[in-house]
């Protein structure tokens, strides 16, 4: 099976916009989409604010249009200051090898962005990674016992250095490396130029 990486944050709009335009473009074809962390500000690198100025102006400006032309409902949560997100990447981990971090990351994205909720909260992201089909108890096992911790730095030390990632979405496919959330038609012949090498 082909595959397209998404290097992203839980916390970046444009990531669950940009999930909106891949799928959009991969349609019925057999690519799986592969998320991997990078976190924006780890701790202790302040988090943003929503009723500052920076965060309303970018989504007027940018996070709304582009919500409303892919048809993503999509509002600007309102959780102060904004939740770090290493606990949910810890499950991600998790989620990686149940085969559900696909579901995982889009129940998160979705939780954060249409539902408001906090996803730097153990408690939310227990019930959130439960949605997405992995176990309740393990999940919560998981996080009490820092299961995932080591394999989540690793994964940031991986965004960091070896692909130097500094922002998301970054997208990789195959050859091709997209930072930001690429047009209809560049991701159509980047995956075009995918299907052909894995032909070959």
């Amino acid at each position: 099976m082909n595959s397209i990486t998404v290097y992203s944050d839980y916390v970046c709009p444009f990531c669950l916009l940009a999930e909106a335009r891949l799928s959009e473009v991969i349609g019925e074809r057999d690519i799986h989409i592969e998320w991997r962390a990078f976190e924006l500000r780890p701790d202790p690198v302040p988090t943003l604010r929503p009723e500052d100025p920076y965060l309303p102006a970018i989504w007027e400006q940018s996070v709304y249009p582009m919500a409303e032309q892919l048809g993503v409902p999509i509002k600007l949560p309102s959780i102060s200051p904004q939740p770090r997100t290493a606990k949910a990447f810890e499950l991600l981990e998790m989620a990686k090898d149940a085969d559900r971090a696909h579901a995982y990351s889009m129940r998160v994205l979705r939780a954060f962005f249409q539902e408001d909720r906090d996803i730097g909260d153990t408690d939310v992201l227990i019930d959130l990674a439960a949605d997405a089909g992995l176990d309740l108890d393990a999940a919560r096992k998981a996080l009490e016992n820092g299961t995932y911790t080591e394999r989540h730095r690793e994964a940031l030390r991986h965004a960091q250095d070896d692909m130097e990632i500094t922002s998301v979405p970054t997208i990789v496919i195959g050859r091709r490396i997209f930072r930001g959330t690429p047009s209809v038609k560049d991701l159509t012949i980047a995956i075009h130029d995918l299907e052909l090498d894995a032909a070959l």
